[in-house]
């Protein structure tokens, strides 16, 4: 029998490899508007993160979300994203 492969994701905070599932999505719509993918399927560039504060931080120290989405984040998306992880 064939097992269906499931989607394997790397998170940009901690380079950890993981189910597409365990991961938070971060997109970037063609508007420019950065927000969290909840359903997993929004239109736009998408990054992964683990769903912990600390993959968090260290995405945001390096400034790795900045790179993949190519453009400045204001401190107030920063913070936005910040409690949407405390969740």
């Amino acid at each position: 029998m064939y097992m269906k492969k499931k989607p394997q994701r790397t998170c940009i905070g901690c380079n950890a490899q993981k189910d597409k599932n365990d991961f938070v999505r971060i997109v970037k719509s063609k508007e420019g508007n950065i927000t969290i993918d909840k359903t997993g399927k929004a239109s736009g560039r998408g990054a992964y993160i683990c769903h912990n504060v600390d993959c968090f931080n260290k995405a945001k120290k390096s400034k790795k979300i900045e790179k993949v989405f190519e453009t400045q984040l204001t401190e107030d998306i920063y913070n936005e994203l910040e409690e949407m992880f405390k969740e």
